[in-house]
């Protein structure tokens, strides 16, 4: 499910464009022409890949001690009722205060670091700008950190993430050379389909996790036999196995 990722991310990207679009469309010019200005375009949306990639190591951390736990197929549902979560609360606290506890600290510091990197003139502070945003409070990115809970190990959460930002990155680059390619209409409207596009992954994560017997989509776990009858399978046809 590593590849859901990217398409989650690819769909969405919309959304981002949404939310994240104005710092995309504001950032500091690092010499207006050549290839120090398209330079610092793949920097700040590289910086948003690394620090999805990082938060996914957090993701990963906590499926891995599910797993590890015994709880593998339940990871994948688990993953599925998350996202389910995240869709279905913020409509219920929709004009409300929105966000985790401390959310709104992270929220000021995050913006006081880029006010500050946005008056630099450089190739760095535009992947620091870049890093940060990837910090800002997004239920989009939450998403897609709950799907990458089931991810398997630290390594596949991290790799979940890191195309879940490649796919947000085709759009978002244009965005940041020219924000008028794209108009209000489509964004609103692409917009509006992701949260259908977050429920038809939660629902292949809960399917996965039942373990139909559907190949590829929900194939069925095979319990590991216990040490006895794999030994069984070694004894010789008409030899008694001494007990």
């Amino acid at each position: 499910m590593i590849w859901a990722g990217f398409i989650f991310g690819l769909v969405g990207s919309f959304h981002c464009v949404g939310m994240c679009g104005p710092i995309a469309m504001s950032l500091p010019f690092v010499g207006s022409t050549g290839w120090r200005y398209y330079a610092g375009r793949l920097l700040y949306n590289s910086g948003r890949i690394v620090t999805y990639a990082s938060l996914g190591s957090i993701a990963g951390a906590f499926g891995e001690s599910l797993q590890l736990a015994g709880l593998q197929q339940t990871v994948s549902i688990i993953s599925g009722v998350l996202i389910l979560l995240l869709l279905v609360i913020p409509a219920m606290f929709k004009g409300k205060s929105a966000g985790f506890p401390g959310s709104g600290f992270l929220m000021t510091w995050v913006r006081r670091k880029l006010g500050y990197y946005f008056q630099k003139n450089s190739l760095g502070a535009l992947f620091m700008v870049g890093l940060l945003n990837g910090l800002l409070p997004c239920g989009f990115v939450y998403i897609a950190l709950a799907g990458a809970i089931s991810a398997p190990g630290i390594g596949g959460a991290m790799l979940y993430m890191a195309l879940f930002g490649l796919g947000t990155f085709p759009l978002m680059f244009l965005v940041s050379l020219s924000g008028k390619l794209i108009s209000l209409k489509m964004r609103s409207l692409f917009n509006r389909s992701v949260p259908y596009v977050g429920m038809v992954l939660a629902i292949l994560f809960i399917v996965r996790g039942l373990g139909l017997g559907i190949p590829y989509l929900s194939p069925e776990v095979v319990k590991t036999e216990t040490h006895k009858t794999e030994m069984s399978c070694c004894t010789k046809p008409g030899v008694a196995k001494a007990e």
